[in-house]
């Protein structure tokens, strides 16, 4: 495209002018994208091409109290309703004496695939027999997280199919989520394997299913808590576990509860600097673990008692990537006060679950759309033009109404403003 050639080697400024010279964009649009632009530098350092900063709205979700201790907790995310429903669903939890939260292990994955394997169940065993040898050459490739008590655990040989084996390393990659470190391991450990064993390399990669990074949150609340509108509490629990269980054997139904409790994670997720995709990926793997896509929640009531768990993988990390360079993931971690990595994984399998409670909750009582309603009239009104004064008029006003939509509030902020000029 004309005007772009190297566009990679231009300073921020000539980008943007290439934008309007190409007449790409208005000099009012460039403008825009010049006020966007909050750190210039940090975004050259970000990502490559940088044009502007874009924006999303961080709010503060409340009311967590996990493992005892009370939380405030970050979330970065544009869609209505789930900061609400987090510290809705957090509130409920926290009557009956908060979240609890376990995991076994952090560590992370990564895989050395080979090809061209003809003999499948021999090649498995030699290489497990070189285990020690391999675990050094990935040792000796990022010394610096040895000396730290991190570094390769373990390796695991997979057959795949027919002329394919994975050899996954298992690494304690120690405060970080550790992408460039796992990748410079397995490097390491498939040219040992090219060299030594003379084996066809396919590739080597660090796995985004981190099965080895599993964190699991619950809660138990008291049947009783649950009362509203004049249904019995065991009524609405009955119903939020029968909702749970529609989540397990079914995956249409299963892909909104999983989207439902990834509000909450990737909203928290984002706040913290580190990779919601990475998240999303292992998420979404760990649900059809078993072959069939599932909720990653479950709930039962269990006598008096209705118990959540929420058990899945969360790879991130405290130190490395965007963390440690973006000012506000700092003030981000200074609100939420965790102590270390694996705090942080156990504060965002919290969140999930609250954000699971509280969509559930609200799906099996009022529906769901009437927590989201204020907040989408709110922006009905902003994208009809109403003034900051307006906004709650306009709001008000679509109340009263059985209906909303963009139209029916252009109606309505048009009858304010033509009440006000009869008013001067």
């Amino acid at each position: 495209m004309q005007g772009f050639e190297k566009y990679y080697r231009k300073t921020w400024s000539q980008r943007l002018d290439v934008l309007k010279q190409e007449n790409k964009l208005s000099k009012k649009q460039v403008e825009q994208l010049k006020q966007n632009a909050v750190t210039p530098v940090l975004g050259d350092t970000q990502i490559e091409n940088f044009l502007t900063q874009f924006q999303l709205p961080e709010g503060l979700a409340l009311n967590f109290v996990i493992d005892g201790k009370e939380y405030l907790i970050p979330m970065v995310i544009e869609e209505p309703s789930v900061v609400a429903g987090a510290s809705h669903g957090a509130a409920i939890v926290k009557k009956a004496g908060g979240f609890q939260t376990k995991s076994s292990q952090r560590a992370m994955r990564g895989q050395v695939v080979l090809e061209n394997v003809t003999d499948l169940a021999a090649t498995k065993k030699k290489i497990e027999e070189q285990e020690t040898e391999l675990l050094q050459a990935a040792a000796d490739a990022h010394p610096s997280i040895v000396k730290r008590g991190g570094g390769p655990l373990a390796l695991n040989v997979r057959i795949l199919g027919q002329g394919l084996l994975s050899v996954d390393l298992i690494i304690d990659t120690k405060e970080a989520m550790g992408a460039n470190m796992i990748n410079s391991m397995l490097e390491a450990v498939a040219d040992k394997l090219r060299t030594t064993g003379h084996y066809d390399v396919l590739m080597a990669i660090l796995s985004n299913y981190t099965t080895e990074c599993l964190v699991t949150a619950s809660c138990q609340i008291p049947v009783a808590n649950l009362a509203k509108n004049g249904l019995p509490g065991l009524k609405i629990a009955q119903k939020l576990a029968q909702a749970s269980r529609v989540a397990q054997v079914d995956p249409y139904r299963a892909a909104t509860h999983n989207k439902g409790i990834m509000n909450g994670i990737d909203a928290a997720v984002i706040a913290s600097g580190n990779d919601w995709r990475a998240m999303e990926a292992a998420a979404h793997a760990y649900a059809a673990r078993d072959g069939q896509y599932r909720g990653l929640s479950t709930w039962e009531v269990v006598g008096d008692q209705l118990e959540g768990e929420l058990c899945l993988p969360v790879p991130v990390g405290s130190v490395g990537g965007s963390i440690g360079i973006v000012p506000l993931v700092q003030v981000n971690s200074a609100l939420r006060a965790e102590k270390d990595a694996l705090g942080l994984e156990k504060i965002i399998a919290s969140v999930g679950l609250a954000q699971n409670l509280a969509a559930l909750y609200a799906l099996v009582t009022d529906g769901i759309q009437k927590g989201h309603m204020n907040l989408q009239m709110k922006s009905l009104a902003v994208s009809v033009g109403a003034k900051e004064d307006e906004i709650q008029q306009v709001v008000s006003a679509l109340q009263k109404l059985p209906q909303q939509d963009q139209a029916i509030a252009q109606h309505v902020l048009d009858e304010i403003r033509n009440e006000a000029s009869e008013n001067e």
